[in-house]
């Protein structure tokens, strides 16, 4: 009996190809099913759920100043997503990006805080380069584990990012501490030298935006048009052919590992040196955790990605909004945002899947 009511539920059948148009669509589905189910949960719990729609979804696109906003959020999420991207791409799953942007800040903000009195236009794009540098080679403690002792990259990259937290933590409040900052865990304000060059007059927005998007017309080179992203994607779709062909599996997690340590790093200094002007432990804001959001419902396209981070930036700077105007606890703005990863998911799944019905009384006899 049990055979007979499972035989009659559907099952999902692989589709012989994707329907491009589906795979377009579906990040607007999840978006708009999410946008419905978390609106109707602020209904439930009391607030005004039109109220949370203009403050979340609307009010950033209200003025330049608010906009701005969301691009200058939309620097670090393109940045460590498109390097995520690659990874998972390949089947590299880096859960460690926020520990490696906070390496990244740690070693870009070690030139101002040893030199703080030193003047030149050369500081702020070192300290750039030390970010991505660090973020990389905290990545490569995970690639080391992986390939050499087959640990899960996943658990690794995870756990170091707690360590990368306690690191902040152990300067901030020991030998980078400001001894003139009232004893606040923070480090001394960095110089004029050491902070990016501002993109537009009156905001934030500095030139960290045009190098994320730098970055992601070389992340599609890179997959699209390159021998050695094919073989990176190669080896994660199918890895025994990729055996066969003499593909390096080690080889391709290494270069996952450090391109979304790079990333990732290169953010975190670009944080540093850019809207914040010196090391807090509140750098760690959770960027590294949302990028993953934004490359998957970015369907790990550069391209798309690049969409997806602006999306993902009207929510930060949205949820800030209805967190003042509408009452909103920072609690549900998370859920909105793991709400859409769970949405876009589903969706993606009947990308590649299609449901089918099948009858106990028509199954051929075993």
């Amino acid at each position: 009996m049990i055979t007979a009511v499972l035989d009659r539920l559907p099952h999902l059948v692989r589709r012989d190809q994707a329907s491009l148009a589906v795979a377009f669509t579906a990040p607007l589905i999840a978006l708009l099913v999410a946008t419905v189910l978390n609106l109707a949960l602020y209904l439930i719990i009391g607030k005004d759920p039109l109220a949370v729609f203009h403050a979340m979804l609307v009010e950033p696109f209200l003025s330049w100043a608010t906009f701005s906003e969301v691009l200058l959020k939309t620097s670090p999420l393109l940045l460590i997503a498109q390097g995520l991207a690659i990874g998972f791409r390949a089947k590299v799953i880096n859960i460690g990006a926020e520990g490696q942007f906070i390496i990244g800040a740690i070693f870009a903000s070690s030139i101002p805080v040893w030199f703080n009195d030193i003047e030149g236009g050369w500081i702020w794009p070192a300290m750039l380069l030390l970010g991505a540098l660090g973020g990389a080679l905290w990545a490569a403690i995970t690639a080391f584990w992986r390939v050499r002792l087959n640990a899960s990259e996943i658990l690794v990259s995870l756990m170091l990012s707690l360590v990368a937290e306690q690191l902040l933590n152990y300067l901030l409040l020991g030998p980078w501490k400001d001894p003139d900052g009232f004893n606040f865990p923070q480090s001394v304000m960095f110089q004029a030298d050491a902070m990016i060059p501002i993109l537009f007059a009156n905001t934030r927005v500095n030139l960290s935006l045009l190098i994320a998007l730098a970055l992601s017309l070389l992340a599609w080179l890179f997959m699209q048009r390159s021998f050695q992203g094919y073989k990176l994607q190669v080896g994660g779709l199918a890895p025994r052919a990729a055996s066969y062909a003499g593909f390096s599996g080690g080889r391709a997690i290494w270069i996952s590992l450090l391109i979304g340590g790079f990333a990732a790093g290169l953010a975190g200094a670009a944080e540093v040196a850019g809207p914040i002007g010196q090391l807090q432990r509140s750098i760690s804001t959770g960027y590294g955790y949302a990028a993953i959001i934004v490359a998957y419902l970015g369907g790990l396209h550069p391209l798309g990605i690049l969409v997806s981070s602006l999306v993902m930036a009207v929510l930060y700077i949205g949820g800030d909004n209805a967190m003042v105007s509408a009452d909103l606890p920072i609690a549900a703005v998370r859920v909105f945002q793991g709400s859409l990863l769970l949405c876009y998911l589903i969706a993606a799944a009947f990308v590649r899947y299609r449901l089918e019905w099948h009858n106990a009384s028509t199954r051929m006899p075993s």
